[in-house]
């Protein structure tokens, strides 16, 4: 019998950290996109407009991105573990509210309040793994990291879906509440306790900035989509929210101990980490805005198909989050880095060039596979390099920075990939109406859904609607896949000049 050494010991109480955090990341991502896939059902639950439903949806996400830079740092002062034990309490607590509301009111203050006890959880998931493992094993702890917060998102989406349609959707608040409550436990049995020394006071004034900067930015990209750009609110937030970020970075250039160093970001790591992150998110979301009505309005899919058909990017991007770390060894973190830039600007390319109205999931298959790759490749050394950017007792606030950086991209993606799309069916199908009913083409304008419902009291002209409506949809995408490939190949171009220089031992070269 082989006796274990205190080493082994050690090395499967880290595995069981390991685990742990990533049982609680995965209820915070899962929870992003689960409700997404109820959206009528909600409707019709709560007789609520689309406008109440979408805010459902995005107060999650906004109150999420607002206050992960500043409790990232309140948990690196009064302890990760109590941190992260209120979070999980806090978001379980939360989505049981939300599991059984009975009106649209109290849904949003659970949703609220599930973005608060997410906000908690997200950094201190990273700034654990970053302090308790050591060099040799943190790259590939935190490629399963990357792994989960990369694709977790659609495997979340996927049971949410079958939930949905095998149950009620209430129960899509199922998956998170067991996994915070398992997160709970393991968390009180092996997650160690560690917090920053510091004499200096709490950045309160640092902390509201980033908070306002975050909330009037990312609500100008969730509503200015739908609203219009020009609209008043979000052209006040968006005023209130740069104005912010000025204000932010002036505030913590002037103090000696400020929640973000402005002038970390002149190190090659943290800069070219934060920036690709931030594209790679981008893109992500923006692809995601648009594959779900290409599988249902163009390839007529349900949801829960549809959800499935995207399972193979994400499971290949989470393979390839492992892998990086091997990759970043042998090659560099800037290689890395660069090659899989290269991936997920061919997957754009590809579904660029292959889709169309008849070729149906192969055409888009060989794209979302490369931009799955790819994806996965660059999030593993862009997360390491933004974390080893600053002292293992500021990991909260990295972590945090590097949630952000996420948060940011993907509400940016949407909300431009997602404006291209629409311009370009709206172009396309307004060529393309003129035998139409007016009436008829006025719903058809306004997307490719309402199309669908147009076409079917449309008569003998219904099948040449359908045609159109998809048709013009393809052209929309193509136009948002080739800016996200132009993006890709922006990124490619930045990674060589300002990527990592290397890794030596684990360490990213930042300066």
């Amino acid at each position: 019998m082989i006796k274990k050494t205190p080493f082994d010991q050690h090395k499967r109480q880290r595995r069981i950290i390991l685990i742990t955090v990533c049982i609680a990341l995965m209820a915070v991502i899962a929870s992003v996109s689960g409700l997404n896939v109820a959206q009528p059902k909600l409707a019709a639950e709560f007789n609520a407009s689309q406008h109440t439903i979408l805010w459902m949806i995005n107060i999650y996400t906004i109150s999420l991105a607002a206050l992960l830079l500043p409790l990232g740092a309140v948990g690196d002062r009064l302890g990760r573990k109590p941190m992260l034990l209120a979070g999980l309490v806090i978001f379980g607590a939360a989505s049981v509210m939300s599991g059984l509301t009975t009106s649209s009111i109290i849904m949003l203050a659970a949703r609220l309040l599930s973005g608060i006890g997410a906000a908690m959880i997200m950094p201190v998931t990273l700034a654990v793994i970053t302090s308790t493992f050591p060099n040799e094993e943190r790259s590939k702890a935190i490629g399963v990291w990357t792994g989960v917060a990369g694709g977790g998102g659609i495997l979340g989406m996927y049971l949410s879906a079958v939930l949905v349609d095998l149950a009620n959707w209430r129960w899509l608040f199922a998956l998170p509440i067991l996994l915070a409550i398992v997160a709970i436990a393991l968390t009180l049995r092996f997650i160690p306790d560690s917090r920053e020394k510091t004499v200096h006071r709490f950045d309160i004034v640092g902390s509201l900035l980033s908070i306002i900067a975050m909330i009037g930015i990312v609500f100008t990209l969730h509503e200015a989509p739908g609203q219009g750009w020009d609209n008043p609110m979000a052209l006040i937030s968006l005023i209130i929210g740069i104005a912010a970020v000025f204000g932010f970075v002036l505030w913590e250039l002037r103090q000696q101990e400020p929640l973000l160093d402005i002038r970390l970001f002149r190190k090659r790591g943290l800069s070219s980490g934060s920036v690709s992150l931030l594209t790679i998110f981008g893109v992500q979301a923006g692809i995601f805005v648009v594959l779900f009505p290409y599988f249902q309005g163009v390839l007529g899919w349900s949801g829960l198909r549809s959800t499935l058909a995207m399972m193979p990017m994400a499971l290949l991007m989470m393979l390839a989050s492992g892998l990086a770390p091997v990759a970043a060894a042998r090659i560099g973190s800037r290689s890395t880095m660069a090659v899989g830039v290269i991936f997920g600007g061919v997957g754009a390319a590809l579904m660029a060039t292959l889709v169309s109205v008849d070729g149906g999931y192969l055409s888009v298959l060989p794209g979302m596979l490369a931009m799955g790759f790819g994806m996965g490749l660059t999030m593993t050394p862009s997360t390491e390099a933004i974390i080893l950017a600053l002292p293992i007792e500021r990991q909260g606030v990295a972590s945090a920075l590097n949630d952000v950086t996420r948060e940011l991209g993907t509400a940016l993606g949407v909300a431009l990939l997602g404006a291209l799309v629409t311009a370009g069916y709206s172009n396309a199908i307004d060529r393309r109406l003129d035998q139409i009913p007016t009436g008829t083409a006025a719903l058809a304008r306004e997307g490719i859904a309402n199309a669908l419902i147009a076409a079917e009291g449309a008569g003998s002209q219904s099948a040449i609607l359908i045609r159109i409506a998809r048709e013009s949809f393809v052209y929309g995408w193509q136009q948002a896949m080739w800016a996200g490939a132009g993006v890709m190949a922006i990124l490619f171009v930045y990674i060589l000049a300002r990527g990592p220089r290397t890794v030596k031992a684990n360490q990213v070269v930042n300066e």
